[in-house]
């Protein structure tokens, strides 16, 4: 389980929904943040490879196999599968490779998740089964803080959308409190910013990131 799956495990349960209005389709969010993480991996040098990132776990070759990972998992999830049958790491793609990697990926995304019924389908996911509305709102969140540790360890300054990562925060305040990390939520303390910041800044702040 990484740790956005185990932020969203604590305090949703397998009968909550992600809180927005009748009309908002959260899956335009998902498909948004499928297209900017492609577009920052795409953009990673060789030098750069071993380089650190924001998130101590991984140096930029790891995320980067990592997030080849997550937009495979985000597929077989959206097809009612196993999460679990696809490896937190695509170990087998080389370095370099990782977008020749993820361009099928995404499209598969975008084919599994293009029925509307998947909102109200149960899914399961590492944390357990819940709302395909709210599986879209966990990878959101998921890629969209990992996109941003990649542009950061890589020098790249992407085009955030300030009302999708507005949509993020409603759902990560709510999910991971600022009063309860360690032990069952492995984040770092918030990170204060000034409350006029750039919407990201405040989101990889929440995470416990320094902008």
């Amino acid at each position: 389980m990484n740790k956005t799956e185990q932020l969203i495990a604590t305090p949703f349960d397998s009968t909550d929904t992600v809180a927005a209005p009748s009309s908002f389709d959260p899956r335009a969010d998902l498909a948004a943040a499928v297209e900017l993480a492609g577009r920052t991996l795409a953009a990673v040098r060789t030098e750069q490879y071993d380089a650190p990132t924001p998130c101590e776990e991984f140096d930029v070759r790891r995320l980067s196999s990592h997030l080849v990972a997550v937009v495979r998992r985000i597929s077989v999830i959206g097809r009612g599968e196993d999460p679990f049958s696809v490896p937190s790491f695509a170990d087998e793609v080389a370095d370099g490779a990782w977008t020749a990697a993820w361009e099928p990926g995404a499209r598969e995304v975008a084919e599994v998740w293009a029925d509307p019924g998947i909102l109200d389908r149960r899914l399961r996911l590492p944390i357990g089964v819940l709302p395909g509305a709210t599986a879209a709102a966990v990878y959101t969140h998921e890629l969209t803080v990992h996109t941003w540790d990649l542009a950061e360890a890589t020098g790249q300054d992407p085009d955030w959308d300030p009302a999708l990562i507005e949509r993020v925060i409603g759902v990560v305040r709510h999910a991971l409190p600022a009063e309860t990390r360690g032990g069952r939520i492995p984040f770092a303390e918030v990170v204060a910013v000034d409350p006029g910041a750039r919407a990201i800044d405040r989101l990889v702040a929440w995470a416990g990131r320094r902008p």
